[in-house]
């Protein structure tokens, strides 16, 4: 049985991750990619559908001991847990090094004190447990293959099999280190390289400590900031620079329904506070990297930005449904893909031009076709900007008239007025202007409800939405005008959670509400860094910095946030771990920090 989402930590190559349950199981790889078919997918099943467990013995009809303690070896994304039993204590360090040929999972067992009977389960079940490979010996190695996958073993311990799944059974003392390697390689080629575990241990060390050292925060919020930033580099796809949501798929939002999501893509949404974050911390290769894969990505049809993309810029996302696998705690159908890639949403046009704003005024360097790109992105919304869509978070019901969408619009305009105003490109700046005008115009009047004083999810509803906290921090508004103040208000009052976290919006329980699904939702993370943001902007920051440390808080035992916390279960939920909650994490802690708004 899968463990509660936040029992598990991250480790990856910035390729692929692995996700480590408390008990020493890996309930989720896929390879060779983050958007590969899983090779353990017990997370959204059972163990029949893939699993590998390494720890202390135990007997076959109790549940596997759950570690006594657990961390990241500093700064790191090297995993060590230990367990504390009445023959001994042993530990379990596990990493993925950064990959220079075939991607490697290494386990390293260490003796600590006593002698320890320890075990290792590996069950690989190819195409999201679907696919039993075959499994057998070559030169002397263990190898799996099904199709075009093939999956090598390698071990100094002894091994066996029963019941279609590899066994190892032995004992460590003090002193003792087994190693334990899994590593893929297409089923055509020849065997990979032999594993180097604790050469390449070394090397991952090193790797992280050097990266770390890049960061230029240093204020109270460190460790926090830092964990969020290896987490955002651990979901970096190191190839392309793409960033995706979340490692996983179908992990709930709400336990049991059926709003569950693949998230193994780069949403253009984050495009702009991802930036931020990383040439904010000093990161400027990574926001390199990051513009790089954005215009490679919008080349040849900006007009038809989709929200989202590929780890390669693949546009085809097209989703199915997994009906074989139950789903995490029965929450099916379990996706893979996702069908949104093609919804309108008009605020990807402004998330796209801040992002590239942003690296212009950071100092990036220039590319020249970034500043053409943005003369394209408004040229499509001079004859869009007004029409409906499906807005910030992918509703499937029908279209409205989103006030976010409509603000980011005006970003859009905004933005690449001061590109021009710069003298780095040259449009027709009275006639943007005018639109500029022309939009804000259009949201103050119908997108205002002037007896609630407050702005609206869309036009003519009556209904809130936490994306509207990003008026002030996008500059349509200041952050001391009435109606901002008005906004941010109303929605500590309607979308606040009885823990003080902020909804999306109001969902409608058991029958479909604006997002065209049944069922709830939890606290989205992002939004609640929001509302720190906007309190610590309209001058009340005791108030913004207490929700921010409650929202540390909520992060797991190793500094991870999924998407959202669901205050009834007191549990997170959503896909795990998710950047679209340590993105904003960093940018708030920025901000307290700057206006000195923190405890000590």
């Amino acid at each position: 049985m899968a463990g509660r989402i936040e029992d598990y930590a991250l480790i990856g190559d910035m390729q692929t991750a692995a996700l480590v349950c408390r008990d020493g199981t890996v309930d989720w790889l896929c390879l060779p990619r983050f958007d590969s078919h899983a090779i353990f997918a017990g997370l959204l099943g059972t163990e029949e559908h893939g699993f590998w467990r390494l720890g202390p013995a135990h007997a076959a009809d109790s549940q596997p001991p759950t570690a006594s303690r657990r961390t990241y070896r500093g700064d790191s994304l090297i995993l060590e847990s230990e367990w504390d039993t009445p023959r001994g204590t042993v530990r379990v360090t596990d990493f993925m090094p950064p990959r220079d040929g075939a991607p490697q999972l290494i386990r390293i067992v260490e003796g600590v004190t006593g002698r320890v009977p320890m075990r290792s389960v590996l069950r690989m079940r190819f195409s999201y447990g679907r696919v039993v490979p075959w499994v057998h010996k070559h030169d002397g190695r263990t190898v799996a293959v099904a199709g075009p996958d093939s999956v090598w073993f390698d071990t100094s311990a002894e091994t066996y099999g029963k019941s279609l799944t590899t066994y190892a059974d032995f004992t460590v003392a003090p002193g003792d280190r087994i190693a334990f390697t899994i590593s893929w390689q297409p089923s055509h080629k020849e065997a990979p390289p032999l594993p180097e575990p604790e050469q390449s241990l070394e090397a991952t060390e090193d790797f992280w400590r050097e990266w770390v050292e890049h960061c230029t925060y240093h204020g109270p919020y460190r460790e926090a900031v830092i964990r969020s930033l290896i987490t955002l580099k651990a979901l970096t796809y190191a190839p392309t620079g793409g960033i995706v949501a979340a490692p996983t798929t179908s992990l709930p939002e709400d336990i049991g329904g059926v709003r569950n999501w693949d998230y193994r893509y780069t949403w253009l949404r984050d495009a702009a506070i991802t930036l931020s974050s990383l040439l904010r911390t000093g990161y400027r290769e990574e926001a390199r990297a990051w513009r790089e894969w954005l215009l490679r990505a919008v080349a040849g049809d900006p007009e038809n930005l989709q929200i989202m993309y590929g780890i390669a810029g693949e546009r085809e996302l097209g989703e199915a449904e997994l009906d074989w696998l139950p789903g995490y705690e029965n929450s099916a159908p379990v996706r893979v893909g996702n069908g949104a890639a093609h919804q309108l949403q008009l605020d990807v046009y402004g998330e796209v031009t801040e992002a590239l704003h942003l690296a212009h005024m950071t100092g990036l360097a220039r590319n020249d076709y970034a500043s053409l790109l943005q003369l394209k992105l408004i040229r499509y919304l001079e004859d869009h900007w007004d029409e409906p869509d499906e807005g910030i978070w992918e509703v499937r019901g029908p279209r409205r008239h989103f006030v976010h969408s409509k603000v980011m619009a005006w970003v859009a305009v905004d933005r690449t007025i001061k590109l021009i105003e710069s003298g780095d490109a040259d449009g027709p700046l009275e006639r943007w202007k005018e639109l500029r005008d022309d939009i804000h115009r259009d949201v103050c009047e119908r997108g205002y409800d002037k007896e609630r004083n407050t702005f609206t999810q869309s036009y003519g509803s009556q209904e809130l939405d936490a994306s509207l906290l990003l008026i002030p921090q996008m500059g349509f508004l200041p952050p001391d005008d009435k109606r901002v103040i008005g906004t941010i208000e109303a929605i500590q009052r309607e979308l606040s959670t009885s823990d003080g976290f902020i909804l999306r919006y109001p969902t409608a329980g058991g029958d479909e509400g604006v997002d065209g699904l049944p069922g709830d939702e939890g606290a989205f993370l992002a939004c609640s860094f929001w509302m720190a943001d906007d309190l610590a902007m309209i001058g009340r920051v005791d108030e913004a910095r207490k929700l921010f440390e409650k929202l540390l808080a909520l992060r797991n035992d190793l500094g991870l946030l999924a998407e959202e916390w669901d205050p009834r279960l007191k549990r997170q939920v959503g896909n795990f771990p998710q950047a679209f909650s340590h993105v904003p994490l960093i940018d708030t802690a920025l901000r307290l920090t700057a206006s000195g708004a923190y405890g000590g």
